[in-house]
């Protein structure tokens, strides 16, 4: 199958290139250079910005794809583009999507209150109703633009009466390459042989949505080379949800680290510390879809990604990560005091 891939430099997409020419595909990238990635041999390479789609269209033709995976498809118009481009060149597109497209996004963030969100998320959960999640963000996440909007480039692509498309739900992706290192600060902390991590009681028992990157490759390549992938939408998730707590216990074990997770009180916490999340929602997302469907399994078993994604983070600890990678976690020295409250209570 020849398949062509819309920016395929950046942590994910190199796996599933990987994948792909492994399972015996062409696969041709699409971007623009700026970006090193190590992709297998033979793979070739278009170069140029996806604003200007459409001034490629006499060589994409020429490569004749099968199938388009689109991974860097952000707006409404990178959608509109995207279709118009390869209708009548593709039989099919794959977009890469996000599960912040459902309503316990919102709700996890406190734009909606009530009710919560019944668990877990399927593919016909509500959807948010506030569109451009990140417009009135200073910093918005991996530079996104002020008008992404996943719900509009789904909504694109499955009303395309032309050509058929697949939509996947990526959830929180971890592993080598992770551009926002969300293993890093605690690994940071394991490293440095700290006795304890102190976690908040709400945020110690809250469940979230993680997937490792090798394995939400192989899922984009299960439905890239799937037809019975074509109309659908499917989550990515991992099949169990642990509390945050019991999950970075496991990094911890992982790691060799002999510190423990203290949970601590509502009443040990400082005034001052706080998330702007509502965590009375947890984000559980069944993927139940795609591994019946097209009998998707995860190929890296779950010790064996967070010993390489810790391996990852310890070479790659000298690059910049953001204060907010970790917004739950204390300063060491608010961290001391709660722990030597919570020795004088013990000793009493």
């Amino acid at each position: 199958m020849k398949i062509l891939i819309i920016g395929g430099t950046n942590f994910i997409s190199p796996p599933v290139i990987h994948r792909l020419v492994a399972m015996g595909h062409e696969v041709t990238v699409f971007h623009r250079g700026q970006t090193h990635a190590d992709l297998p041999s033979g793979v070739d390479h278009i170069y140029g910005n996806r604003q200007n789609l459409r001034d490629f269209q006499a060589e994409f033709e020429q490569i004749s794809p099968q199938v388009v995976l689109d991974a860097i498809a952000y707006t409404e118009q990178d959608a509109r583009t995207l279709m118009s481009t390869f209708n009548g060149i593709a039989q099919r597109v794959v977009v890469i999507s996000s599960g912040d497209v459902y309503r316990v996004y919102d709700v996890l963030r406190g734009i909606e209150s009530e009710p919560l969100e019944p668990l877990p998320i399927t593919e016909t959960s509500p959807l948010r109703q506030n569109l451009y999640p990140y417009q009135d963000f200073s910093e918005r996440p991996l530079e996104v633009p002020a008008d992404y909007e996943k719900i509009l480039v789904e909504r694109v692509v499955r009303n395309d009466p032309e050509l058929p498309g697949t939509i996947l739900r990526l959830p929180m992706v971890y592993g080598p390459g992770d551009p926002l290192h969300r293993l890093f600060p605690y690994v940071k902390r394991m490293d440095e042989q700290r006795p304890a991590i102190v976690l908040a009681q709400r945020f110690a028992q809250w469940r979230g949505v993680w997937g490792y990157v090798e394995n939400v490759a192989a899922a984009i390549a299960l439905a890239i080379t799937d037809d019975r992938a074509t109309g659908q939408v499917y989550n990515i998730a991992e099949a169990e949800f642990p509390t945050e707590a019991e999950r970075i216990r496991r990094i911890g074990q992982v790691a060799g680290w002999t510190g423990e997770v203290v949970i601590a009180s509502p009443s040990l916490m400082p005034d001052s510390w706080s998330l702007p999340y509502n965590l009375e929602q947890h984000w559980v997302v069944d993927s139940t879809r795609i591994r019946q469907e097209l009998g998707y399994v995860e190929p890296v078993l779950l010790a064996e990604a967070l010993k390489r994604t810790i391996e990852w983070e310890r070479i790659h600890s000298s690059e910049t990560v953001s204060s907010a990678a970790a917004p739950e976690l204390l300063d060491y020295g608010t961290e001391d005091a709660i722990l030597a409250q919570l020795a004088a209570i013990r000793s009493l």
